[in-house]
């Protein structure tokens, strides 16, 4: 079963220390069960906890029983609108700090004006690209917030070119990657600052970038006791970057429609 890893360690792309960052709770509030089951799936894949309501009148009793990280609610709700429960929420004292990212169908800019005053943290269209969603969920929730997504995933890479400056040529496997870099399981981790050519193999398209070693770990040394290397791309084109940016969109939108 595919799994999705979007912790990582500071400064780095790999398994590390992602067992430090405490898990966020997310309370969808959406009157379509299609929409609650689309995000709610979405952002357990991301490893946010989720909670799910189909109203304002509802919400407002969830968060009677414990605050989540943040409310993400739709504009067009019943019994209540998702303007009145973000008024709600923003003018109790108990509440107010909970970020509010408000959703709507319309690019409505008097609509999105109204809300930014009101308090909201964000004001998004649907239907919103994962990588907007989880951008916006850390912007609003985090000290130091991550911009990209990092997918646990098994991806071939071949790492090395056989020439002086590009090493040894060997085939390995990527267990986590962003746009921004990758995790490599590998016996033969390279020393820090290396930068050396790799070939990423993503589902039948191949990609070639350059990348730099920001730590490594021989067997049993690492977080998770697994050899391999944390690099991030110095050298990448923006189509290449496009295509892991669709791939990660793919994998984690697969079998849940959007």
């Amino acid at each position: 079963m595919q799994q999705y890893w979007t912790e990582g360690v500071p400064c780095s792309y790999g398994p590390g220390r992602n067992v430090s960052r405490e898990k966020r709770t997310i309370l969808i509030v959406d009157g379509s069960s299609t929409m609650v089951f689309y995000l709610g799936m979405l952002l357990k894949r991301l490893e946010y906890v989720v909670m799910s309501v189909r109203n304002g009148e509802d919400a407002l009793k969830t968060l009677e029983r414990g605050l989540p990280s943040a409310v993400l609610t739709d504009v067009a709700l019943p019994v209540m609108s998702g303007i009145e429960l973000l008024k709600a929420i923003k003018n109790h004292e108990q509440y107010r700090h909970v970020p509010v990212i408000v959703q709507c169908a319309d690019r409505d800019q008097a609509l999105k004006a109204s809300c930014i005053s009101m308090g909201c943290a964000a004001f998004l269209k649907k239907p919103v690209e994962p990588g907007d969603l989880y951008r916006t969920l850390q912007a609003a929730i985090e000290s130091t917030p991550r911009h990209t997504i990092r997918l646990n995933t098994s991806l071939p890479v071949t790492v090395g070119d056989d020439s002086a400056s590009g090493g040894v040529r060997r085939s390995e496997y990527a267990s986590a990657i962003s746009e921004g870099g990758l995790y490599i399981r590998t016996q033969y981790p390279q020393p820090r600052n290396a930068i050396t050519p790799i070939r990423i193999s993503l589902g039948g398209r191949e990609i070639s970038v350059r990348a730099e070693v920001l730590y490594s770990y021989v067997e049993n040394e690492g977080p998770y006791k697994e050899a391999g290397m944390g690099m991030k791309f110095v050298e990448i084109s923006d189509n290449d970057r496009l295509l892991i940016r669709e791939f990660i969109k793919e994998q984690l939108t697969k079998d849940i429609g959007s």
